[in-house]
């Protein structure tokens, strides 16, 4: 975002020793650029609140949403990323920019009634993660502990800004649970967002005594844990994985009341 001929010269002087051919550069106008990065980050948050609904329909239909957006995502004009249900959208960019767009839609007297409803559908959705996991424990979770596996918005990231795991953990304290939680590197970052809940050393002395577990964060560490010693360690053997981690095959046959986001539990 330049109108500055010597700006656009430093910049593609920079870049084009990365591409034989033609660095993937673009000039526009600021206002443009900005516009750009605005919409980039609002459509990406519509395609994740997208299948999140979709996901949703699936449980009720008796459809399997990761089979859906395997199907939608083979059509090259839609694409396979940012398709994978979960409990919501977090972290940095897409809250802050689709906010960012709206208020600068709302300056303009302009209706941007699509982002709009993404961010509000997004909201509800992560207060309504701790009303499935109180669904999987027969409604009530009162006196109950439950053990969260995941607090950064995504793995790979010590980032806890707006991530999902704050209104699910809230929630569940609202109804009477008491929460256990483990994350590899957030746990610091949580402290001041989550004072109330019991911080553990590792997945499995997050498990003990726990009614339920909860899979918040698709950390590669939660991809493999050892689910015999898992189930020994619970007190009720109920995982609710809001990331479709494990297969639900495999978790009725090692024993587990096993919830996922958008497929049959029993799939």
């Amino acid at each position: 975002g330049t109108s500055d001929e010597r700006g656009r010269k430093v910049m593609g002087d920079i870049y084009r020793p990365l591409s034989l051919n033609q660095a993937p550069l673009m000039f526009t106008e600021r206002r443009t650029a900005e516009m750009i990065k605005y919409a980039a980050n609002a459509f990406l948050a519509t395609k994740i609140t997208f299948i999140n609904e979709i996901a949703d329909l699936s449980e009720k239909v008796g459809a399997n949403v990761q089979e859906v957006a395997r199907g939608i995502g083979l059509d090259n004009r839609i694409g396979t990323k940012f398709l994978h249900a979960g409990p919501g959208f977090g972290g940095s960019c897409f809250p802050k920019d689709t906010k960012a767009l709206i208020k600068i839609a709302q300056d303009y007297d302009v209706s941007l009634r699509i982002v709009e409803s993404v961010l509000a559908v997004n909201e509800n959705r992560k207060r309504a993660m701790a009303r499935k996991v109180s669904q999987a424990l027969g409604g009530s979770l009162r006196g109950k502990t439950i053990a969260v596996l995941g607090l950064t918005f995504k793995p790979d990231t010590d980032d806890m800004r707006d991530a999902p795991s704050i209104p699910l953990v809230t929630g569940l304290i609202d109804m009477g649970a008491k929460v256990k939680a483990f994350d590899p590197v957030g746990m610091e970052q949580a402290k001041s967002e989550l004072p109330s809940i019991i911080y553990c050393e590792d997945a499995y002395s997050c498990a003990e005594g726990a009614d339920a577990l909860v899979i918040v964060t698709e950390w590669v560490q939660f991809r493999a844990l050892d689910l015999d010693r898992l189930k020994a360690t619970m007190a009720q053997p109920i995982i609710v994985d809001l990331r479709n981690i494990y297969r639900p095959e495999e978790m009725e046959a090692a024993g587990f009341v096993y919830e996922s986001v958008g497929r049959s539990s029993h799939a």
